[in-house]
């Protein structure tokens, strides 16, 4: 399989920065620790505080300091696995992401192309474009189940404000797929591409219709591979799809 991805500079994350917060996350969390030994495992506290019967000051100084023991260590732990999950949550973000059919389909031979986030000539883009033998698919990832819910034939999608109205994922992917078909049909081309659809999910409780199939992660493969060769299809026609296909990702 090979993937096709729209051609963009690299994000990449200055090392100074994640250095830095690195050194300071693990410099508190030390801290906190070195703190904690102190105060519980040594002598170190009952010689700071004051002996004898202390008077206001020191008892200030006494409270001042086990406010210290008590809280210091537990702040520096606290403060320090902040700053380094912080700078973790950043790494990953810099990370492309491969999207479940991409993954689905590694395994396939190079003559499957996945195209993903690209746009057509009208502006919009569509979910990952497979192309092979078989013509072309248009599969769309669903939406995670813990904040989608369905009513009736209407999808909504919980937002910071409550629940809102969300375009149908199977409604979208067929629309998506008759602009696919469009656009490989336009008038300078001599064949008719057979456009397929599809949605994916971890476990998806829709049931397919004669226009879009529904799939889980493990099911791609098989699904892409069963799909009839269009016999029009020939290398060349094909070789073109593709070469549309790295426009489009340019």
């Amino acid at each position: 399989m090979r993937h096709i991805t729209p051609s963009r500079a690299p994000q990449r994350q200055s090392i100074a920065p994640l250095l830095t917060g690195t050194v300071l996350g693990t410099l508190l969390v030390v801290g906190g620790l070195v703190l904690a030994w102190l105060a519980l495992a040594t002598p170190f506290l009952s010689h700071a505080l004051p002996g004898g019967r202390p008077d206001p000051g020191q008892m200030a100084m006494g409270m001042a300091i086990w406010a210290i023991a008590l809280v210091g260590p537990a702040g520096f732990i606290l403060f320090g696995t902040a700053r380094l999950a912080r700078n973790l949550a950043s790494v990953k973000r810099y990370r492309p992401r491969r999207s479940p059919v991409v993954q689905a389909l590694a395994g396939l031979p190079e003559d499957v192309i996945v195209a993903s986030e690209i746009t057509l000539p009208d502006g919009r883009g569509v979910g990952d474009l497979v192309v092979g033998a078989f013509g072309a698919a248009v599969i769309r990832e669903l939406p995670p189940a813990a904040v989608t819910r369905v009513r009736g034939d209407n999808w909504e999608v919980r937002g910071a404000r409550g629940w809102i109205p969300l375009d149908n994922p199977m409604e979208r992917a067929v629309r998506d797929a008759e602009r696919v078909r469009r656009w490989l049909g336009h008038d300078d081309m001599d064949f008719v591409v057979k456009v397929y659809t599809a949605v994916v999910g971890p476990a998806p409780t829709l049931e397919r219709t004669t226009a879009c199939a529904v799939l889980t992660p493990d099911t791609v493969a098989s699904w892409i591979t069963g799909l009839p060769p269009q016999r029009s299809l020939t290398s060349g026609r094909r070789d073109q799809l593709i070469e549309m296909v790295r426009e489009a990702a340019r």
